[in-house]
């Protein structure tokens, strides 16, 4: 719960610079006089937005591993049936492979 909350934090965060990267961009409409300023501005809200996206994305994961707690499936793997190792939920507690599963699925 701890991270998803700090996920959404950052989220906020995030979608908070990119609010304000906007608002400093002003009128992109004519594109004569886009200066390396300008460009600088435009690469940094797409990063901005590539990791809000990816934050998003982490916080579904989040979400669908709370449910499969409220569920009594959490830490199962979807593959093998069997109980996914401690340390591995502790590292990424949006798991839903055992690591042998996830070995077979990349070979």
């Amino acid at each position: 719960m701890r991270k998803l909350e700090a996920a959404r934090k950052e989220l906020n965060y995030l979608q908070g610079l990119i609010t304000r990267k906007d608002e400093m961009g002003g009128d992109e409409s004519d594109n004569r006089y886009m200066t390396m300023e300008d460009g600088s501005l435009s690469m940094e809200r797409e990063q901005l937005s590539q990791m809000a996206s990816r934050q998003i994305t982490f916080i579904d994961h989040l979400e669908k591993a709370v449910m499969r707690i409220e569920n009594k499936t959490y830490g199962i793997c979807r593959v093998t049936g069997k109980l996914i190792d401690k340390a591995r939920l502790r590292a990424v507690p949006h798991a839903t492979l055992s690591i042998e599963a996830k070995m077979g699925i990349t070979k």
